[in-house]
């Protein structure tokens, strides 16, 4: 059974920018109350003007990492929407250093975003989905988190993580109306690799070449939209190339590190 849209409201974080401009965009089309949130309130001003019927969306910035903002951010979800029907758990930030050349700081930085705040969040929501007679929690891993490479070692560790949760979180709450799905991008053009965190913390500040030419953000949220709204519980959304790799994976592990050790994968 498709999901109706237009009676769904979608709290969607990390949504001032890629993936989170993208999905945002997508549901509002197809007649979600989207939820924006982020830090730049000015920025996610911008995205809500982009979405279909603009003045119902709602903008709630706020630092992910920050639990209290957290708290403070849910309960202005509460006061102005009535309710969460969907959390896409989108922040994040990604990584590109060798594992020995990352500071023990960096890696617990990473862990804190692209793990802690996601399950933070989530755990705030869930009692009220329960109460309300369900919902659905989505989170957005990786291909990274199911298939380790160069120069994301901590980051690949926060979304296979991440990935692992979601199993737990989808056996323990099945029966009480919570759906958990879990996305695994592959790559996808956006910023992530400007802003993915070197070794001492600093910003990289180049577009990988891999990076460059993946999918669109737009194609992406398309593919995701029509799997959701189809009720899919598990949505990889990759270029041929590590869509082959998964698949090697999977027949044979050893096989596909060879492979790896040989690419140029930053």
């Amino acid at each position: 059974m498709k999901t109706k849209f237009k009676n769904l409201t979608i709290w969607i974080t990390g949504a001032s920018s890629g993936l989170g401009t993208a999905l945002s965009i997508a549901f509002a089309k197809k007649g979600a109350t989207i939820i924006l949130s982020g830090r730049d309130r000015q920025k996610l001003e911008n995205v809500k003007d982009k979405c279909k019927r603009s003045h119902k969306h709602i903008v709630i910035p706020f630092d992910i990492v920050d639990s209290e903002q957290a708290k403070q951010a849910y309960q202005l979800v509460k006061m102005q929407a009535g309710k969460v029907d969907w959390l896409i758990n989108n922040a994040g930030i990604s990584q590109r250093s060798l594992i020995m050349d990352t500071d023990e700081e960096v890696e617990r930085q990473i862990m804190e975003i692209d793990y802690f705040a996601q399950t933070r969040l989530t755990r705030l929501v869930l009692a009220d989905m329960i109460d309300q007679g369900g919902g659905k929690v989505v989170m957005i891993s990786s291909v990274a988190g199911l298939i380790g490479t160069q120069y994301r070692g901590a980051y690949g560790a926060a979304k296979a993580a991440l990935h692992m949760w979601a199993n737990s979180l989808r056996a323990e709450l099945y029966d009480q109306g919570i759906d958990v799905a879990t996305i695994f991008p592959g790559f996808i053009k956006t910023n992530v690799s400007i802003n993915a965190l070197t070794g001492d913390g600093s910003a990289q500040g180049t577009m990988d070449e891999a990076t460059n030419a993946g999918l669109s953000a737009t194609e992406f949220a398309k593919q995701v939209t029509k799997a959701l709204g189809n009720g899919k519980e598990y949505i990889t959304v990759a270029g041929s190339k590590e869509k082959m790799a998964m698949r090697v994976n999977r027949i044979s592990p050893p096989k596909l590190y060879k492979l790896i050790r040989k690419s140029q994968v930053k």
